[in-house]
């Protein structure tokens, strides 16, 4: 039971909670969150299905794999000691490095005690009586919260999809979202990749280096720069940490919280000389930071199709087949799925034991005993590999039976695509914070501050609850709808709402098509959170018993 004297402040008369609150996910977000409730003096119970923290990077342990964002920014800033004494070794990190990171976290503020590992929530149901959830585990453990806190992530939630005959295949599978924690051995292999997301263009290259040989099974190609890895000097470390908080401060007044090199200047504001020394510039630069090259790529036709054939330009000059470069050149706007960063990614298709595999007709049409058959031509495998990606922005919630006020499930309420405040609550869903997700910068953002934003957000709202004897917030209906439409505003002119991606949910059969995130700008979000506290939780009804 709650240790009632830490617990929030409640008639006697009323169901009491087991604990205040329940905290989905032992991610960043999980994490961060566990954190605050306890400096708070909040009781809470977080729960995850892995073995231990780390959220999707503990699943992700396919070869290659490693942040988008750089290590000096894809990490806590809440505790000035953390940041000096945390020593990163790459300007992306890799996952084993982002995992060690997330348990050094745990070890150093004791935050596994909080957690239930090895075990996934399945339901929970808002009892209307009571201003409680009851929330249900795989392993039929019932909890009852006031607050239930779900920090499941924007990819995690993997998909793979079904083929016919896949129960006769007799070789090896692997799915990169959820690779073993044993090292796979490729050596000597035909192997087979499915997918040509982020996740396969980091492994492939790997892959290749050790197989017989590999084949790219590509539906649809994608827009990839170099990710220009590299390590990290002392100096380097030295000079971010000199004034870590200056720099965290520069980071969190831009548009996405993350600091690289982004010029407020329009593509035509240069001359054509200009212009190809900017994208060289941002060329060597990398990943993400390509698209800082202008301020209208993503907003203007014309600016994007030139910055495409620049790219098509450089593919040239590394892939040495021009029939393999046409197919790996995509027909959408540049950029307007999330670029991928890749290392050695086109140089691998020189390789003789490379082969990419269009299937963008016929598709993979079967699996067999020895393989699988795409485009009319069968092909043996030892291991076919998915990467076919995740159920995105909202997967990890719909996956968990939700049901709220009057008997509305989650899935109900989101089967025209999410509907949020401010990205943290959802309406007729009562004192449940969705965090990091969909409505909200999340992966257009860096996902760590976002988590700390949300984090110290919702903690500073229970504190709030507790102190005003308050048992009960729910986003009001006009709210959320408001928010809704700004969402839908503020995504309207931008280039990415215009080609499937994962940002629409157009990966997955049946989904509604909807731009999930919100892609108005960080301090401008940040700021409306503000000011609904500010203006006494503007857009909330709260209620006591």
């Amino acid at each position: 039971m709650t240790n009632q004297t830490q617990s929030l402040e409640e008639p006697a008369t009323t169901v009491q909670p087991d604990v205040d609150a329940v905290v989905v996910g032992a991610g960043f977000t999980g994490l961060y969150m566990m954190h605050r409730l306890r400096q708070e003096g909040i009781t809470a119970r977080g729960f995850d299905a892995a073995p231990d923290v780390g959220g999707t990077w503990y699943w992700n342990r396919y070869p290659g794999a490693r942040c988008d964002i750089e290590s000096m920014q894809y990490s806590f800033q809440f505790d000035e000691d953390l940041q000096q004494e945390w020593r990163w070794t790459e300007r992306y990190a890799s996952q084993p490095e982002i995992l060690a990171y997330m348990g050094h976290v745990a070890d150093r503020y004791n935050l596994r005690r909080d957690f239930t590992f090895d075990t996934r929530i399945e339901a929970a149901t808002f009892d209307e009586a009571s201003h409680t959830w009851m929330v249900e585990t795989d392993g039929g453990e019932k909890i009852r919260t006031r607050y239930f806190i779900m920090g499941v992530g924007c990819l995690s939630a993997p998909i793979r999809p079904t083929f016919e005959g896949e129960v006769n295949y007799k070789g090896e599978v692997y799915q990169t979202s959820l690779w073993p924690k044993d090292p796979v051995d490729f050596t000597g292999k035909r192997v087979g990749i499915i997918g040509t997301g982020s996740s396969a263009i980091q492994s492939l290259p790997l892959i290749a280096k050790e197989a017989e040989h590999v084949y790219l099974y590509q539906r649809t190609p994608n827009f990839v720069v170099p990710a220009q890895n590299r390590s990290l000097s002392d100096e380097e470390v030295a000079l971010i940490k000199s004034d870590y908080k200056g720099f965290r401060a520069k980071a969190y007044a831009g548009l996405t919280a993350f600091l690289f090199p982004r010029h407020d200047q329009s593509y035509f504001d240069l001359s054509p000389e200009e212009r190809r020394i900017r994208l060289d510039e941002q060329w060597e630069i990398g990943g993400l930071p390509f698209l800082g090259a202008f301020n209208d790529i993503l907003f203007d036709e014309e600016v994007n199709a030139e910055v495409a054939k620049y790219w098509r330009s450089r593919i040239d000059e590394i892939v040495e087949d021009p029939k393999i470069a046409d197919l790996l050149t995509p027909d959408e706007f540049f950029g307007c799925k999330r670029l991928c960063a890749g290392t050695n990614y086109y140089e691998t298709f020189n390789r003789d034991n490379v082969s990419l595999i269009d299937a963008s007709n016929l598709g993979i049409e079967r699996l067999t005993e020895t393989g699988l058959r795409a485009e009319g031509v069968d092909y043996d495998l030892d291991a076919i590999v998915y990467a076919t990606g995740f159920d995105a922005m909202t997967g990890s919630v719909t996956r968990i039976k939700i049901t709220g006020t009057n008997g509305q499930t989650i899935q109900e309420k989101w089967a025209d695509g999410p509907a949020t405040y401010i990205g943290l609550t959802i309406s007729g869903f009562p004192n449940m914070f969705n965090m990091v997700s969909a409505g909200s910068p999340s992966v257009l953002a860096t996902m760590v501050t976002c988590a700390e934003q949300h984090g110290d957000w919702v903690a500073d709202c229970l504190v709030h609850m507790r102190d005003n004897g308050l048992t009960l917030i729910d986003a009001r209906p006009e709210a959320e709808q408001s928010w809704v439409d700004e969402v839908n505003r503020a995504s309207q002119h931008s280039l990415r709402t215009r080609c499937d991606s994962w940002y629409v949910g157009s990966n997955v059969v049946g989904k509604a098509r909807v731009f999930a995130p919100y892609i108005g700008g960080w301090p401008p979000y940040v700021q409306k959170c503000k000011d609904v506290v500010a203006n006494g939780y503007e857009g909330f009804t709260l209620e006591s018993l």
